[in-house]
Order: structure tokens, then sequence, then C-alpha cells
């Protein structure tokens, strides 16, 4: 069963990269470990611009995940955002985030905390991460 998860999950970090290698837009990842059944296995979230994380959101079937705090959501934030502070991952992902292989686009103020909640996704399992840095960032339309 441990080898039937692994294999799912490397297949689909193939097909993403895959993807994503034949898009116009240059994007980097970042490796993060994760210990699964006493073994090692690197998984990779992907550093977007605003602009591929605004086509992703055109095209649809993504989750916009804000991980600011509420004060921040309510000052503006990006239309059907769902807010989720990484403080609270371990406690409410699986509730908020049911489908760990969905398409989860992540964001916050400046990029600090996109970065830190998008390794933390996958250290919980989540297999396709798209961190887009900062709403400060964000050249298109919010809402309050």
């Amino acid at each position: 069963m441990k080898k039937i998860a692994k294999l799912a999950v490397l297949t689909a970090f193939f097909l993403v990269g895959a993807s994503a290698c034949s898009s116009n837009h240059e994007t980097a990842t970042e490796s993060v470990t994760s210990a699964t059944g006493g073994e090692s296995l690197t998984m990779e979230y992907k550093k977007i611009s605003a602009d591929e994380a605004k086509a992703m959101i055109d095209a649809g079937n993504v989750i916009v995940l804000d991980v600011r705090t509420q004060e921040e959501y309510d000052a503006g934030h990006i239309a059907e955002a769902i807010r989720l502070e990484s403080a609270d991952f371990e406690t409410e992902a699986a509730t908020v985030l049911p489908d760990k292989d969905a398409t989860i686009l992540v964001y916050c103020r400046s990029g600090n905390r996109s970065k830190t909640a998008s390794k933390m996704l996958l250290e919980l399992g989540y297999t396709n991460v798209y961190d887009f840095g900062g709403i400060n960032d964000w050249p298109y339309e919010t809402v309050k």
C-alpha cells in the first residue's frame, strides 16, 4: 500500500512537472523532504508569477488559498479565495482542503508566509501546490 501511495505521488509530480515544462512561463520549484514510513520522499511546490496564477484561476478548477490574518483578508482579497492561516494547517487543513490532489494556489501579503505555507502543505501530503507570492504584487482586482 505504501509503495502504491509513493508511486501515485511520484506520478503526480511527473505529470505536473511535464505540464509545467510545456508552459511558456518560467517556474521555479523548491523541494521539501517529508518522512513517510521511515523513508524520505522529496516533493516540490512551484513558485509562479501573478500572471500565471491569474491564468490558472481564469481556467478554473483551482483552490486559491489566502494564508493571511482575518484582518488582512477583510481589507482585500482575491475573489473566492479561501482563508486559512498556516498556524491552523495541522488542525483545519483536512477540513478546509479535503482533496490532497487538488491544485492549490497559495498567497499572502508579501510572499514569505505563502512560501512557508506551501512547504507545510507538502509536508501534510498535498501534491499540487503553487506559491504565487504576495497580494502586494497582485495587479488584478481584489474584493472586500
